[in-house]
């Protein structure tokens, strides 16, 4: 199990206390792309599902994370 799976494993755990560069190292690792351009907000968008748009401020409510977290689902079971 990855570093990536494992951060994943505790996302569903505890979708609370997370940081904006935890999602994208997890998307990094994964394929999904990313962009902040000069906003408040981070849009990860993969091609094969919709898109998602975080808050890049601290505390990232629960909810963001498990959007976050049904996208990356979306994507495993599309590979």
């Amino acid at each position: 199990m990855g570093t990536a799976d494992k951060n994943l494993a505790r996302m569903r755990q505890n979708p609370r206390d997370w940081r904006i560069e935890d999602l994208k190292a997890i998307a990094d690792r994964l394929g999904i792309a990313y962009r902040q351009q000069g906003t408040s907000h981070v849009t990860f968008r993969h091609p094969s599902s919709a898109k998602v748009t975080v808050p890049a401020h601290r505390p990232i409510l629960p909810i963001s994370i498990k959007l976050f977290l049904a996208m990356i689902d979306a994507v495993k079971e599309g590979e």
